[in-house]
């Protein structure tokens, strides 16, 4: 199966053409030198304006930059609205100045060069939510390595691939010495789906050294279960797991390797249809509860994270196109109408982090600036890929 263009279809009147309109009000009301601010601070630059607050200037600041790139790319494509390109430009520019004074480098992370030259060295710390006392860094460059694919895969800019593979060689250096015993130790920190996107350098690039690196950043205590069909995913952070499964799938397609395969789809398998809700959820207070008791999913106020089904919808796409199964996209619709749709303020735009399912409970939505949760960078992606799934085709037949 293969998949249009987002520029290829286009949405007539309804909730999520409405959808997709104030989602670009949302993102043109960010501010792009406060999102490159980190960046450029890191690299040694003098920043156009301060950080923004929250999760921007408590550690993970930068995250939000990467996924704005990707945001943008998508949005663009969905619209071909030209603020959307000019911004998306203008953020590379500032991004490319950034990577240029550092020589390869592109990130956020506060006191970051130091972390990354104890990591060369073989110095590594690491427990779920840190990584060398930097919060979850490794997640955090992976929205930049993200955000340039998007903006060149989605986008079409040949100055994003540049950046991209640019930042690739950097970390194929910065990696180079250590053992996989060490890189697995550095996976227990939660690192976004950095195998999924080396994956698809290998795809655009044809380099054999990014498929290595995406099977070596590949976390091997999450996967050996599914190679035996085992769930052992209770207590588990749950949207730190779905990255690295979609991840796996793509390391499989790139080297014809079925017993991963089949461990991803008994991962989608579990959790689509033995741990999520009727909306397409998962999770209580970001972990996998027991799947015998779905109480805390009904008592707890912190019901389903919007980033896990942001997460299952793009392991149920890769799933479809890979097998044609249409099952995958009855997932994949009844989440988009009932979890992501709802995820946004049909009014002012904001995003949800936790859709509660506790009767009578309420929802918190973001504030343009001064929320910068996960769950607003996989949000502002989200509204623009309603289009991604309408069609499909096998080359003649739609």
């Amino acid at each position: 199966q293969h998949l249009f263009a987002l520029n290829q279809v286009s949405l007539s009147a309804s909730p999520f053409l409405h959808a997709q309109q104030t989602n670009v009000r949302y993102l043109l009301a960010l501010h792009p030198d406060q999102l490159l601010a980190p960046y450029l601070r890191e690299a040694g630059l003098e920043p156009k304006a301060p950080n923004y607050g929250n999760w921007e200037s408590t550690g993970l600041d930068g995250h939000i930059g990467g996924h704005y790139l990707s945001a943008l790319s998508l949005a663009w494509a969905a619209t071909g609205d030209e603020e959307l390109k000019q911004r998306l430009d203008y953020m590379l520019s500032e991004l490319d100045r950034a990577q240029q004074a550092t020589g390869g480098y592109l990130g956020g992370i506060p006191n970051g060069d130091e972390m990354w030259q104890q990591i060369e060295k073989g110095e590594i710390k690491a427990d779920l939510f840190s990584l060398n006392d930097r919060w979850v860094p490794l997640y955090n460059i992976d929205k930049i390595f993200h955000g340039l694919r998007d903006a060149y895969d989605v986008a079409g800019s040949d100055k994003a691939k540049q950046m991209l593979f640019k930042l690739g060689e950097w970390f194929l250096a910065t990696t180079a010495k250590l053992t996989d015993e060490q890189v697995q130790q550095m996976l227990y920190s939660e690192h976004g789906g950095l195998n999924d996107v080396f994956a698809d350098m290998y795809f655009i690039s044809d380099d054999e050294r990014y498929l290595k690196l995406a099977r070596q950043f590949s976390h091997n205590i999450i996967i050996e279960p599914l190679l035996h069909k085992e769930d052992k995913l209770t207590g588990l952070h749950a949207n730190t797991q779905i990255p690295k499964i979609i991840g796996m799938l793509k390391v499989a397609n790139a080297s014809d390797d079925k017993a991963w395969q089949q461990g991803a789809d008994f991962f989608w398998k579990t959790v689509s249809q033995e741990r999520s809700v009727s909306i397409g959820g998962n999770s209580v207070r970001e972990h996998f509860h027991d799947k015998s008791d779905f109480t805390p999913m009904v008592e707890d106020v912190e019901g389903p994270e919007t980033c896990n089904t942001y997460n299952m919808m793009k392991l149920s796409k890769l799933l479809f196109l890979k097998t044609g199964d249409t099952r995958y996209l009855d997932y994949y619709e009844r989440a988009t109408y009932n979890h992501i749709l709802s995820s946004q303020h049909p009014e002012h735009g904001g995003l949800v982090y936790f859709t509660s399912m506790r009767p009578g409970h309420y929802r918190m939505y973001s504030s343009v600036q001064d929320s910068m949760w996960c769950c607003v960078g996989s949000g502002i992606e989200n509204h623009s890929k309603y289009g991604e799934l309408i069609y499909s085709n096998t080359g003649q037949e739609l």
